[in-house]
C-alpha cells in the first residue's frame, strides 16, 4: 500500500539505525586489539541501544545476578533488568549486582555466532535461570494477594556476524546447537545483524517430548525484527514480582 506524505516508513528508519550499529561494530573489530577491549565496546554498543529505545520501565547494565542465598551467575554481558520497584541493586566502582527477582533478560555478546559460542551463551544463560527467584504476598486495596508465580528470565544472543559458511536460517548445525539445548540452556531470541535475528518457541504439546522451533527475520530486517520481537516477549512477563525480603533478612544476623 503505497504511503502518504505525512507518514514515517518504519522500515527504513530501522535499517538506518541497522546501518549504524553495523558500522560501529564494524569499526570495533577492525581497530581495537585487545579482545577484551573489543568485547566490551562491543557490550556497549548493545547496552546503549537497549537503553536507548526500550520503555523506561526496563534498565540494562552489564552486571552480575545473585539470589537471596548468596549464590551468583556468571558476568552477563548484557542485563534488562527492573530498578522501580526493586529496592537494592548493588553498584561499588562498576561492579553491579542485581536480585534475580528483578531480572526480566540476559544476553552474551560476540563479534559472531558459531558453535561454541551459542553454546557459552547457554550456559551463562543458564547459570542465571538456577538461582533462586522469591515472591512475596501483597496487598492490593487492603485485601492480600498470594504471591505471584515467577517467571523463566530470557536469554538471548547478540552479535554482528554469523561464523558459520551459510545463513544460520535453514542452517542445520545452528539449529541443532538451539533447538537440543537444555531447558535451562535455551536461547529464547537473538539478533545477529548481517544476517537475520531469530526466536525461539516451545511446542509443548508432548510433555515428555518438548520440541523447540526457530523463526527467522528476513535478512535486511534483523534490527526491527529482533528489537519488536524482544519487546513483545517482555510485554509477556508483565512486571518483577514482589521481592520476599524477608528471604534476605534471614541471611543476617539481626532478625
Amino acid at each position: 500500500m503505497k504511503k502518504k506524505n505525512d507518514q514515517i516508513d518504519m522500515q527504513q528508519m530501522f535499517l538506518g539505525l541497522q546501518a549504524t550499529m553495523v558500522s560501529q561494530l564494524k569499526t570495533f573489530r577492525k581497530s581495537i586489539k585487545h579482545p577484551v577491549d573489543k568485547g566490551d565496546g562491543s557490550e556497549n554498543i548493545w547496552i546503549k541501544f537497549l537503553c536507548k529505545y526500550l520503555p523506561k520501565r526496563y534498565t540494562v547494565a552489564k552486571a552480575t545476578v545473585i539470589d537471596h542465598l548468596g549464590n551468583t551467575s556468571e558476568q552477563i554481558d548484557v542485563v534488562i533488568y527492573d530498578s522501580q520497584y526493586t529496592p537494592f541493586i548493588f553498584n561499588e566502582e562498576g561492579t553491579v549486582y542485581i536480585p534475580a527477582e528483578s531480572v526480566y533478560a540476559v544476553f552474551e555478546t560476540k563479534q559472531e555466532i558459531k558453535k561454541g559460542l551459542a553454546e557459552y551463551a547457554g550456559k551463562k544463560i543458564a547459570s542465571v535461570r538456577k538461582l533462586q527467584k522469591t515472591s512475596a504476598i501483597i496487598i492490593d486495596k487492603g485485601t492480600p494477594r498470594p504471591a505471584a508465580q515467577v517467571f523463566t528470565t530470557l536469554g538471548g544472543f547478540l552479535c554482528l556476524d554469523n561464523g558459520w559458511k551459510n545463513s544460520i536460517k535453514g542452517n542445520q548445525y545452528f539449529e541443532k546447537v538451539i533447538t537440543e539445548s537444555t531447558a535451562e540452556e535455551l536461547i529464547n531470541i537473538g539478533c545477529v545483524l548481517n544476517d537475520r535475528s531469530f526466536v525461539t518457541e516451545v511446542d509443548t504439546k508432548d510433555e515428555l517430548n518438548p520440541v523447540v522451533n526457530v523463526h527467522y527475520s528476513t535478512k535486511g530486517e534483523s534490527l526491527i525484527f529482533f528489537f519488536l520481537k524482544l519487546v513483545a516477549e517482555l510485554q509477556k512477563l508483565g512486571t518483577v514480582r514482589a521481592i520476599d525480603l524477608n528471604k534476605y533478612i534471614d541471611q543476617l544476623k539481626s532478625q
